[in-house]
């Protein structure tokens, strides 16, 4: 398994992640725990380092479960985690929605360090910003987490260039994460060039457009009741059949190179910086074993060429989110 640094962090990682939330959370029905925990012991085996879960997801079961499966291979493998939302100790969601106060996020790490099983948090994201409280405050206090042994690595997820800038003067942000992927680069107009000025790595989720551009997807799926695409403007049936078009690009380019769409997706983004670390999610082995073979493909200039001034001809139709989910998102 090749491996890759979060900028100048020193955090070195699988270079390719996994997402864990569909393992437990948003996803009717939910996965048996055993067959979920092979599957993640299954990941390892394959050499996967670096896994994504959060407190929210859940809440709580999806930090409880990557910490029952991964604890064998404790000091092996890197947990990513997140905090930052308004969580109530019996689960239930409070009445802020955000929740980034020094306080909080003390509690939350506690927390999470017992469901992990882990004496300290790989790397500790802040999940959306806190409109009540500076980000200065959420960097000194995961300052003192670090400093207190209890986190090693500071992350933001979802967070604008002057926020990013902000944070890292107080504690160095070790990755941001946010989406990314063939289909919404907004992140490439700021946010990378802020990544690469200050050394910091970035951690791409939905890098598959939330399963679009595998092609396994298209205007007649439907969607569980549970599922976010419901909500989101971008997953509506007229949107995915106009949007086909990004994943006959894909296929264009994955048939000369004996690929699946959502190998060309991966290899495009990993093409793109050195400290650029996908985390798609998959629950099935075929899958994670498709997305692994990502690794092994090579796209050359000439191919991110014409796979660039292709989508730059390509209007993806349909918002990423619906305005009520805008506001937390660092836009």
């Amino acid at each position: 398994m090749q491996t890759r640094k979060l900028g100048n962090s020193g955090l070195e990682v699988s270079a390719l992640g996994l997402g864990c939330m569909r393992m437990s959370y948003n996803v009717n029905p939910v996965p048996d725990k055993q067959e979920m925990i092979n599957f993640l012991h299954a990941a390892v085996d394959r050499g996967i380092t670096f896994f994504d879960t959060a407190e929210v997801y859940g809440p709580f079961t999806n930090e409880e479960l990557v910490g029952e499966a991964l604890a064998p291979f404790r000091g092996k493998v890197v947990i990513g985690t997140k905090f930052g939302h308004d969580i109530n100790a019996d689960g239930s969601h409070g009445s802020s929605g955000q929740n980034s106060r020094p306080e909080h996020i003390k509690e939350v790490a506690e927390a999470s360090l017992k469901r992990l099983r882990v004496d300290a948090i790989d790397l500790f994201y802040q999940h959306r910003g806190d409109p009540n409280v500076p980000i200065e405050d959420v960097a000194g206090a995961v300052k003192a987490l670090i400093q207190a042994g209890k986190v090693k690595h500071f992350g933001l997820s979802e967070a604008g260039a002057q926020t990013i800038r902000r944070a890292h003067s107080v504690q160095p942000v070790a990755a941001i994460q946010s989406e990314y992927s063939l289909w919404w680069r907004t992140v490439e107009d700021e946010v990378l060039p802020t990544c690469e000025e200050l050394g910091i790595g970035f951690v791409p989720y939905s890098p598959l457009g939330r399963g679009f551009l595998t092609g396994k997807v298209d205007e007649n799926t439907i969607f569980d009741t549970t599922d976010i695409r419901n909500r989101l403007p971008r997953y509506t049936p007229e949107a995915r059949k106009a949007n086909v078009v990004v994943v006959d690009l894909l296929a264009t380019i994955g048939k000369k190179k004996g690929a699946t769409p959502a190998q060309i997706a991966l290899a495009w983004l990993l093409a793109q910086k050195p400290w650029i670390v996908p985390i798609p999610g998959s629950r099935k082995l075929e899958r994670l074993d498709e997305n692994i073979g990502a690794l092994t493909i090579e796209l050359t200039p000439d191919d991110l060429l014409e796979i660039n001034n292709a989508i730059s001809k390509i209007t993806v139709v349909g918002d990423r989110y619906p305005e009520d989910l805008k506001q937390t998102t660092g836009r």
